[in-house]
Parts: structure tokens; C-alpha cells; sequence
């Protein structure tokens, strides 16, 4: 931690919640950062602890330790990469289970944005900022499969418009706990932060709009083995809309498993297709890969 900020309160922030005042005043705080900070005792009101709930009445004497600044840029490292396409705009990698995708609090190295500096060197676009350098869409750290990258400003701009206008289709495969009486279905809800865990998504009037259409594989007993296709990318979308119809993914024990499955290190989820228009040459790639090695043996000790 730096040294402490000292603020004052003033009458504009008469009834205003902490957390805001502080995102508010200090620039460099969202709004969630400055919550965590209250919550680890880094902030007092006239002199003392706040509390999370606290509302400021305009008169308060503010401290707040703001923690060491992050490191400005990924680093480059040496990790092996499943490349299944490349040329000189984009890059589609198969992402393993326990990988996250860019540097974040807590995952500050180890990513795919760190093996791709290291395989691309300075070809990466420069839109998604210092650390998601060319990272045009996530997926979960224990989600596997394909995930695209831009190496170029354009090429990154042009993925954007294409996932904001859905023509960039993303299809998942998984296995999700039960049998669903239909062969296919649509899950249209609203995906939006948990209310009290916000760690959490959760289907919520207060969300964006969400649509996921699924289709069965393969039955068995107890499990349900099926083919998602986003048609929004949400954060966790499949794995809160098939717990909110009552199927969660089996090995997903934030939205709903009872316990992890032995032999699977994450969910049972796992992205097989990306069909997109080539930044480039305005060429449409329909690429694939093949199952997860733990999602591809689940499999089969289900079909015994």
C-alpha cells in the first residue's frame, strides 16, 4: 500500500455512498475497487474503520490506502499454444482448461495474453489496452476451446463489430447435469450481476439481454450431453442459463453442481466452433477443435 489520500467530504456527497464518493473523487478507483477496499479496512471516516453500508452526511474527514499501482504491461512468456489458425490478422487459439485469459488481480501472469506476446511478439492489436492486448472475446478460466485474437487495430475493430452484431457465431458443447425433456430449445433471460455475491452472474430483470439455443447430442442417465449456441456473450452466460432451467453444467459448482466430478479439473464446457468473416480477405472460416482430453473422457465412461 502508498501512503494514505486524505479527503474531505463536501455537501454534494451529503447521503452518498461511500464506495461512490471514492470512485467518484478518485479517478483511478472504480467503483468495486473502492468497495474492496472499505471491506479490507483500507478506508476511515474520521479516524475510524467504515463500515460497508456507510453513507456520508457531507462533513467527513476521508483516508484511504490506495494500493501499489499495477504493472503497466503484460510480459511476455514462453507457453506452449494450441494455434489453430494464424496469418498476418488473427490468431485462434484452443485454450486448456485452468488458463485465464488475460492478467487480472490475483492471475498477474501465466495467461494467454502472455503466451501470445511471447508467440506474436508486438503483432497483437493495441485496442483492448496494455493488458488484453488483441483479445477481442474471454472465455472462463475453466472453459476450454477456442478463443480468436487480433494482431492488427483493424482486424481487432472488425471482430468487434462482428460480435457486437452477432455474425461471429460461437459454438459450445457440454454436459449438463439431468435430462432435458426437449430435443432443442432457446433460453432468452437477462444476464446480469448477482445481487448479494458478485463474484456471480445470475439471470436478473437488472441484466442485458441473453440468448443461448441449445440442442441435445447424446442422452444418458442422469446427464445430458448437448451443442450451445450464443447468440449474445455474456460473462457465464451457458453456465447461468442452463442453471436457471434447472440443468447446471456438470463440474460447475459456482451455478449449481453439488460437487466437482473426479476427472475433470473444471466445467464440463468446452468451445468447438468459431465461424467468422476474415478481417482481411472478407473469407468465412468455419473453424473447430476437437473435445478437452477430461471433457472427451468423461464422455466416454458415460457411454460406458
Amino acid at each position: 500500500m502508498t501512503g494514505p489520500v486524505k479527503l474531505t467530504a463536501d455537501s454534494e456527497a451529503a447521503g452518498e455512498r461511500l464506495d461512490s464518493f471514492l470512485a467518484r473523487r478518485l479517478p483511478e478507483l472504480t467503483r468495486s475497487a473502492a468497495a474492496r477496499l472499505i471491506a479490507g479496512e483500507q478506508v476511515t471516516v474520521n479516524g475510524r474503520p467504515a463500515a460497508k453500508s456507510c453513507k456520508l452526511s457531507g462533513t467527513e474527514a476521508v483516508e484511504v490506502l490506495m494500493p501499489e499501482p499495477e504493472a503497466a504491461d503484460a510480459l511476455p512468456e514462453d507457453i506452449p499454444l494450441d494455434v489453430v489458425y494464424e496469418d498476418e490478422d488473427v490468431i485462434v487459439v484452443n485454450k486448456p482448461v485452468g488458463m485465464v485469459v488475460h492478467p487480472a488481480p490475483g492471475h498477474p501472469d501465466g495467461t494467454l495474453v502472455n503466451a501470445l506476446l511471447h508467440h506474436c511478439g508486438e503483432s497483437l492489436s493495441g485496442v483492448g489496452g496494455a493488458l488484453r492486448p488483441g483479445i477481442v472475446h474471454r472465455i472462463d478460466r475453466d472453459t476450454s476451446g477456442l478463443i480468436i485474437a487480433a494482431k492488427n487495430d483493424a482486424a481487432h475493430q472488425a471482430l468487434a463489430a462482428q460480435l457486437q452484431d452477432h455474425s461471429l457465431a460461437r459454438t459450445y458443447e457440454a454436459v449438463v447435469i439431468g435430462n432435458l425433456r426437449e430435443d432443442s430449445g432457446t433460453v432468452d433471460a437477462p444476464v446480469g450481476r448477482h445481487g448479494t455475491d458478485r463474484k456471480k452472474m445470475a439471470v436478473t430483470d437488472r441484466g442485458r439481454n441473453a440468448v443461448t439455443h441449445w440442442e441435445v447430442l447424446e442422452r444418458f442417465q442422469g446427464f445430458t450431453h448437448i451443442r450451445c449456441r450464443l447468440e449474445t456473450g455474456r460473462t457465464h452466460q451457458i453456465r447461468v442459463h442452463m442453471a436457471y432451467i434447472g440443468h447446471p453444467i456438470c463440474g460447475d459448482t459456482v451455478y449449481g453442481a453439488k460437487k466437482p466430478v473426479p476427472g475433470l479439473t473444471g466445467q464440463c464446457l468446452h468451445a468447438v466452433e468459431l465461424r467468422f468473416r476474415h478481417p482481411g480477405s472478407g473469407e468465412m472460416l468455419t473453424l473447430s477443435c476437437p473435445l478437452d482430453g477430461e471433457f472427451d473422457a468423461f464422455l466416454r465412461k458415460l457411454r460406458g
